[in-house]
């Protein structure tokens, strides 16, 4: 059974390294007004959808076969949730390449506010998460939880602006309202990435912790977030990089 976890380990993280470069050339897509590459990420989505089915397939085939019990159960379940996160953030990439579609059409508009911004952290909080899984880490998952904040509260702030610019200005609707779509989205992912670190709280720990402030949220979690935010994540004690299953 443990050849078959290590597997099903394996097809997540290939499931995980598509997302995450869909996510990125769907923002690139959008900063560049890249059309080319935005109908990549539309096209690409087909792949998602048959890597998503088949880790869940793999799932129930070794929940029938072995009936997997304690930490191996809790390995199942996680990995099921996060495949089902993951299909869903891809979905969100594809909503976003198909906005910049649109952007593309229109008359070049500045991509005002802090929707750059945003969707830095948003990509940051996706690859820290994913990094987290791999390395089993704790302390960087519950780092993760801590970031959305940060994200919702962003969005919150677009909103309002653009709100502002089309009371001022209603020609800029119809581009404004594809950027409101956009930071919607992006906290859409930043939301099924806190819920991926939840997951692996659960994996890591047996205790649920979604509906609830996870621990940790204080200025330490906050100084830690700082540091994923470069990318630099305490290493794991479980599963190293350099000891993948893959």
């Amino acid at each position: 059974m443990q050849r078959e976890i290590d597997n099903l380990k394996c097809r997540l993280l290939e499931l995980s390294a598509e997302v995450e470069g869909n996510v990125r050339a769907a923002v690139r897509s959008v900063e560049n007004r890249d059309a080319v590459l935005a109908h990549t990420v539309i096209q690409r989505d087909r792949e998602t959808d048959v890597m998503e089915v088949d880790v869940e397939e793999e799932c129930l085939k070794i929940l029938a076969l072995y009936q997997p019990v304690a930490s191996d159960l809790r390995m199942i379940v996680a990995v099921l949730k996060i495949n089902q996160d993951l299909e869903r953030i891809g979905d969100l990439a594809v909503h976003i390449a198909e906005r910049g579609l649109f952007l593309c059409q229109q008359p070049r508009i500045a991509l005002p506010f802090r929707l750059g911004t945003m969707a830095d952290k948003a990509q940051a909080m996706l690859k820290n998460v994913l990094d987290a899984f791999v390395n089993l880490d704790e302390a960087a998952a519950r780092a993760v939880c801590v970031a959305d904040g940060e994200i919702d509260a962003i969005h919150r702030e677009i909103s309002q602006q653009v709100k502002t610019v089309v009371t001022g200005n209603a020609q800029l609707f119809e581009p404004l309202l594809q950027i409101l779509h956009i930071s919607r989205h992006l906290e859409r992912i930043a939301d099924h990435a806190t819920n991926i670190a939840e997951d692996l709280i659960y994996l890591i720990e047996g205790r649920i912790v979604r509906h609830q402030q996870v621990p940790g949220a204080g200025e330490e979690a906050m100084a830690r977030n700082d540091i994923l935010m470069t990318g630099e994540l305490t290493p794991g004690n479980a599963i190293a990089k350099g000891d993948s299953p893959c």
